[in-house]
């Protein structure tokens, strides 16, 4: 990094933040002014005809299996704040801005450190960071896709009496979608971890093949708990992509 004093850099990292938060803003008001779209997309999971059920339906046709038919269902969400509507619709803006225009952000934050890294530090953050980013994005995708929706059925059609009426908030829903997206999210990255810890000298691809065993249980549990369902074709949905990527994670500790 150049030979400045630490005044400077901080002023160069300020310059950076509010260029990054320029960009998000640009993303979030553009996104803003595509509500129908976007909530028609953030809101399908909530009826029978989203295509996740339709695809269990017809692997149950196809397999012989009655019981993964999807009985038809739907839910109506409801506003009891009045100023809810509206700051739900910027939140969901922001979100999107920043998730559309993170590998932009993720860029200019890397182009002010850079400076500091070696050459080699370099070549190695620029292998990682693509890599990084598209599995965050893989992991939102498949929590849009099977989790949140399997998750929201459940959730939502689960009764402790029939004197009770399970009525849904619009701001419970994109809360509870937000938080399993981060949580999938961050899950995706075990790969990544694995071999930025082998790197470090932390772990290693035999110490964590010792332990493949005692992790497939743990990946389980935790899919057990982000899906609470007793569906069995379910909880493997979840629990065999996260144990594929850790499996991921081994291969490329032995081999970085």
């Amino acid at each position: 990094m150049e030979n400045k004093s630490i005044w400077e850099h901080l002023d160069d990292l300020k310059k950076v933040l509010v260029q990054m938060l320029i960009i998000s803003l640009i993303f979030a008001i553009a996104a803003f002014f595509f509500k129908e779209q976007l909530f028609a997309l953030l809101l399908a999971p909530q009826n029978s005809d989203f295509i996740l059920y339709q695809w269990i339906s017809q692997i149950g046709d196809k397999l012989g299996i009655p019981s993964m038919q999807i009985e038809p269902f739907s839910s109506n969400l409801i506003n009891i704040e009045l100023t809810a509507p509206f700051m739900i619709h910027m939140k969901v803006a922001l979100y999107t801005g920043i998730l559309i225009s993170a590998p932009i952000l993720i860029y200019k934050l890397f182009a002010y450190i850079s400076p500091a890294l070696y050459a080699s530090e370099k070549r190695a953050t620029l292998s990682v960071l693509p890599w990084a980013v598209l599995l965050f994005y893989c992991g939102i995708i498949l929590n849009y896709l099977i989790i949140f929706p399997v998750s929201y059925r459940f959730l939502a059609t689960y009764t402790v009496s029939d004197t009770v009426v399970n009525t849904i908030s619009l701001s419970s829903y994109i809360s509870t979608f937000t938080i399993l997206s981060i949580m999938m999210g961050i899950a995706f990255e075990i790969p990544i971890v694995c071999l930025l810890l082998s790197k470090m000298g932390i772990l290693s691809g035999e110490l964590l093949s010792k332990y493949r065993r005692h992790a497939f249980v743990i990946i389980m549990i935790i899919a057990a708990i982000i899906t609470p369902t007793s569906d069995i074709f379910t909880l493997m949905i979840v629990t065999l992509p996260i144990y594929l990527l850790f499996e991921l994670g081994i291969l490329l500790s032995k081999t970085h």
